[in-house]
């Protein structure tokens, strides 16, 4: 399938995912220019436009008093891809490179609007590259005809690198998504994680998403004899005797920390966090976390 038609399909597949439960332009943190309310203030001859005097406060005050209202502004949005070597992996239909890619085309369109952009930052084995941003369907298209790195040694690439240069180098308001599968170099499945506290930084004064990558391999072993194993971060091989069930005991219970791990350590950071799996349906995951969100009040942030 050509990237048009996978560009097509997801376009539509995204649509009867949501079916108009998104409706609404982003809304600024400021006021200005908009059209929803924010709050209530004193009528200033000359200033204020008379058609937006709120006539039940001005009859309980006694006094002319107009609404304001919130500024509507364009998004700036970044997306952070991890393409390191763990994430040419996949023991489905898809890898998690292609689900990645797919992640990435579906921000382009979820955030597609007026004077609204999206740029990539590819992390991969020789650092963090950048794609200027675009209109979110042009970023789309451009996500799904870009081919993910091939698997290779990270060398000097982190994740902590990449959430670093991507909080220091695009300082506009706006949204930041970073995709990966969150797996370690060094293999430790516990925190502390070494892009804890860049993820933390970059969520104090970013809207964030993470959107975790997952393959069901990774979550536990099956019972097919002995395989071999092969990092692909590092290359480091190994042989495992599947058959053993306290083998594929120990993994599980090691793969079920991790993940808990991970979204322990994304919750406490403030950034919003969603699971997309090679082996589901993502685009329905996706876009039943999106509703959820919209019908959940947010939080107050905290004051910078």
């Amino acid at each position: 399938m050509t990237s048009a038609a996978v560009f097509r399909t997801l376009r539509l597949r995204l649509h009867r995912a949501l079916d108009g439960r998104l409706q609404g332009e982003h809304s600024g943190r400021r006021l200005g220019p908009g059209s929803d309310p924010e709050e209530v203030t004193p009528y200033r001859p000359g200033e204020d436009d008379v058609r937006r005097i709120d006539w039940n406060v001005t009859a309980r005050s006694l006094e002319p008093h107009v609404w304001r209202t919130r500024a509507d502004h364009e998004v700036e949005t970044w997306v952070l891809v991890d393409e390191t070597g763990s994430m040419a992996f996949g023991t489905t239909d898809l890898e998690k490179a292609d689900l990645a890619r797919g992640a990435t085309a579906a921000v382009g369109m979820l955030t597609d609007g007026p004077a609204n952009t999206v740029g990539v930052a590819h992390l991969r084995a020789g650092g963090v590259q950048w794609d200027r941003p675009l209109p979110g369907r042009h970023a789309a298209r451009r996500a799904l005809r870009d081919p993910a790195s091939s698997p290779t040694p990270v060398g000097g690439a982190s994740l902590a690198d990449g959430l670093t240069r991507l909080q220091s180098r695009h300082g506009r308001p706006g949204l930041r998504v970073v995709i990966s599968d969150f797996l370690e170099p060094d293999g430790s499945i516990t925190r502390p994680f070494s892009w804890e506290k860049a993820l933390r930084r970059l969520a104090r004064h970013r809207d964030t998403l993470v959107v975790e990558v997952l393959d069901p391999r990774e979550l536990e072993l099956p019972d097919v004899g002995p395989v071999v194993l092969v990092d692909p971060e590092s290359g480091h091989r190994c042989e495992v005797w599947t058959s053993i069930p306290s083998v594929r005991a120990r993994y599980a219970a090691a793969a079920a920390t991790h993940r808990r791990e991970v979204a322990a350590a994304v919750r406490s950071s403030g950034a919003g966090h969603v699971v997309l799996r090679t082996d589901r349906d993502w685009v329905a995951d996706l876009a039943a976390y999106l509703v959820r969100q919209r019908r959940t009040p947010a939080a107050p942030r905290r004051p910078r």
